[in-house]
């Protein structure tokens, strides 16, 4: 370690250096007069100590870690500790421990077993939250020859953890003690998307489109890739970032659409092609059913709007009729140039008798 303890000091200003798993803290007694003290991992500055007191961990690591402390500010000193401690032999814990999300609901971790397992090793997979701990142990184990467990597999993300997650592998053996293998990451971080599911597709002579809808429990923001190879000519690639595809005077062709999470796609791979699509677009092509449809029940919508239409203007002829208009007697021409027979013998509902009123004088 490059920050030794100064042996040659009889009274350190930092005592009992030790790691609080629960609370994730390097923490230590403080009995000197520092003003600044630096934590490290692995000889790598991290952060500053919080009231020169402990240091908040953010992962502790299952294996063998080297956590150091040294005062910056004030008499000079450093020390360090070892957690956890080293237990057993590296070379027999778990090797390349790799997972990995497809096929939408499922969840695979594979790894191999160490160089210098003992023959009767054992490996279990856990996954762990590292916000609030909590902990699933794999549900469906592959051994390979010997027996040994190589690969776990979850069938149901959705009632995992989309937080930081844990995979760690503990091993067992007898008369040997084997250490653990982890990494960490988000799910959504290691999912390959399946293949896109195709959903309509239709095309005539001088149009063609087709639709399709990738699923993921942890991904909404997609990103395609499209192989078309149109009559004998080379096939071509392109990446578009909407769920469609539309071509004018399409003519015979053969698509492909495979998809990648957008936000991640500077390293994600691609998920697998889709089924490759045939197209032979000639003229007086049926349209497929789903349209045929659509566009029935807007005609329907339509003509059922223009009868209510009518029927509401007739309606509203019946309970309001128009009023009738006088001459202008200056004029003497119609207002509005309408006219209305006007029959003073006529019995109506509507007359109202008049009454004369005769002014007497202003107040």
């Amino acid at each position: 370690d490059p920050y030794p303890i100064d042996i040659s000091d009889p009274d350190p200003p930092i005592k009992n250096l030790r790691m609080e798993p629960e609370r994730k803290r390097l923490t230590w007694d403080l009995h000197g007069n520092v003003s600044e003290i630096m934590c490290f991992i692995n000889s790598k500055a991290f952060t500053k100590a919080r009231k020169r007191t402990y240091c908040s961990i953010p992962d502790l690591s299952c294996q063998a870690t080297n956590y150091s402390i040294k005062v910056t500010k004030g008499q000079p000193f450093s020390t360090w500790i070892q957690y956890p401690s080293q237990e057993g032999n590296p070379r027999a814990a778990a090797e390349n421990l790799t997972c990995w999300v497809h096929d939408v609901d499922f969840l695979t971790c594979s790894w191999a077993v160490g160089r210098e397992a003992p023959r009767d090793v054992q490996y279990h997979l856990y996954l762990e939250n590292l916000d609030s701990y909590e902990k699933w142990p794999c549900s469906q184990y592959r051994a390979d020859e010997q027996g040994t467990n190589v690969q776990c597999r979850f069938h149901n993300i959705s009632v995992l953890s989309k937080d930081q997650t844990r995979f760690l592998v503990n091993g067992t053996g007898s008369g040997s003690k084997i250490p653990c293998s982890e990494t960490s990451d988000r799910l959504a971080k290691i999912e390959v998307l399946a293949a896109p599911n195709i959903t309509s597709r239709w095309c005539n002579q001088s149009y063609s489109f087709m639709q399709w809808q990738v699923r993921s429990h942890l991904n909404d923001d997609f990103k395609y890739e499209l192989q078309i190879q149109k009559g004998m000519e080379l096939a071509y690639k392109q990446e578009i970032y909407k769920g469609f595809l539309e071509l004018n005077n399409p003519g015979t062709y053969t698509v492909q659409v495979r998809a990648r999470d957008a936000t991640f796609s500077h390293y994600k791979p691609w998920g697998p092609w889709s089924v490759p699509q045939h197209f032979v677009c000639e003229e007086g092509a049926r349209l497929p059913v789903w349209l045929t449809s659509l566009l029935i029940a807007l005609g329907t919508l339509l003509a059922m709007g223009l009868v209510l239409r009518f029927c509401r203007f007739s309606v509203m002829q019946k309970l309001f009729p128009p009023i009738p208009h006088m001459k202008d007697h200056i004029n003497g021409k119609l207002q509005n140039g309408r006219t209305m027979t006007w029959d003073p013998d006529q019995e109506s509902q509507e007359e109202c008798p008049v009454a004369e009123v005769q002014v007497l004088g202003e107040t």
